[in-house]
């Protein structure tokens, strides 16, 4: 009987911002430099992502768990999904032997055209 594996993972990646600074930074009207202004915009998030590069995924734990375990946690983490059945949970959430990346990414991104399309 095949078993299932928990494998959890941080992923970095490097955000680019590019922040217009208004000149009244410079003149005093913010206690600041240009520098801190656009550090301030982006840590509270009032700002448009440039670019974006993913730099690294790094595995911080690996558990072997049932899938009733398997299950609870993907409620707890997407509480807003909590109401699928466990059959949805499993369709839409495990990775079942045999699955085909390529194939799920191919699917998901005709999906995706059909509804811009609409």
């Amino acid at each position: 009987m095949s078993k299932y594996v928990m494998v959890d993972s941080i992923s970095m990646f490097r955000m680019r911002y590019v922040v217009e600074v208004p000149d009244d930074v410079e003149q005093g009207k913010y206690p600041c430099t240009p520098e801190d202004y656009a550090k301030d915009c982006v840590t509270c998030e009032d700002v448009r992502e440039f670019s974006q590069e993913h730099l690294d995924e790094v595995i911080s734990s690996v558990r072997e768990v049932t899938k009733e375990e398997a299950i609870e946690q993907f409620k707890k983490d997407q509480d807003y999904l909590s109401s699928w059945s466990d059959e949805q949970i499993i369709k839409n959430a495990f990775t079942e032997i045999g699955f085909d990346r390529k194939a799920y990414e191919e699917e998901e991104e005709k999906i995706w055209r059909n509804s811009m399309n609409s």
